[in-house]
């Protein structure tokens, strides 16, 4: 099985357990809710308040995964994907060392085209291999508004 295939069965097996958590904290919810004392009724409240949060967040988890993945699968076969963070070891990650070294190249790419999503993805691909997931994150973000902005715009041109 690809690391691929096995990440996409874990987040379904997690995110499935996740749903069933919230139906359980759900059904719980609505039961004190109906019990009519004031101390359960804030209980039932707070419980299906909680689930509904972490819907909200699941899905917007999800949402970037396969809108993360799709552009990468993009760059991939656009043969675009960062070449210079060396060989990747034992752990699946590139060295770091080498990461850092390559990192002010995506960094300036971006810099000087911020309206590319490319340069964007290319960037949270690099901070990734530096151990940076969370400005990770925040630039693969970026790509993917770059990207729709640039799919809207592309409608209204045409």
């Amino acid at each position: 099985m690809s690391a691929r295939a096995r990440a996409i069965l874990g987040v379904a097996i997690m995110s499935a357990l996740l749903v069933l958590y919230f139906g359980f904290a759900g059904v719980r919810a609505f039961a004190l809710l109906a019990s009519g004392t004031p101390i359960a009724i804030a209980m039932g409240a707070a419980l299906l308040v909680l689930p509904l949060i972490g819907v909200w967040a699941l899905v917007r988890e999800l949402l970037f995964g396969m809108r993360s993945t799709g552009l990468v699968d993009r760059l991939e076969a656009e043969g675009l994907l960062p070449d210079d963070l060396g060989e990747v070891g034992s752990t699946g990650k590139p060295d770091r060392a080498v990461a850092d070294a390559a990192f002010a190249k995506y960094r300036d790419e971006a810099e000087a085209d911020p309206g590319n999503w490319r340069s964007w993805i290319r960037l949270g691909i690099v901070y990734d291999a530096c151990g940076d997931r969370s400005r990770a994150r925040r630039a693969i973000r970026e790509g993917i508004s770059r990207d729709r902005a640039s799919r809207s715009a592309d409608r209204t041109d045409g």
